[in-house]
């Protein structure tokens, strides 16, 4: 096999999976759990009634789950940022989910900008390793 017919093979899944997108999918998982149990909390603890809380509590925890599976384009991403308001928002309900909320932005937006950065520096890595691999690939 020469080096012409190596360069026409499919990349290396490690250098196509994104740790950006991994992070903020656990992310916005382990708060689809958060929100799904802020349910009882507004209809037993905040007295909202069951036909309101059902739908804003599940609501957004199906939201979260979802948008975990788009985060394949970057208008995930911008979804995902909407989600973090609206958990704080609902510290209007339930006061916890201000701090709850407050919480899991920080943990989106670590993971979100962290998720950025190792991607711009393994790519980064990858070229600094193809343009010394071509350096010694004779034939090159």
């Amino acid at each position: 096999m020469t080096d012409d017919t190596q360069l026409d093979r499919p990349l290396d899944p490690e250098r196509t999976k994104s740790p950006r997108r991994g992070m903020c999918a656990a992310v916005l998982t382990l708060e689809a759990i958060t929100l799904g149990l802020s349910t009882p909390v507004m209809i037993a603890v905040a007295d909202v009634d069951p036909a309101a809380a059902l739908p804003v509590g599940l609501g957004l925890a199906v939201a979260c789950v979802l948008v975990a599976g788009m985060l394949r384009r970057e208008s995930g991403y911008r979804l995902g940022w909407a989600l973090q308001a609206a958990a704080i928002g609902l510290g209007l309900v339930v006061t916890t989910m201000y701090a709850l909320g407050a919480i899991f932005a920080a943990l989106w937006a670590t993971a979100d900008l962290l998720g950025r950065r190792i991607e711009r520096e393994r790519a980064e890595a990858w070229a600094a390793y193809d343009a010394e691999r071509a350096r010694l690939t004779p034939g090159s």
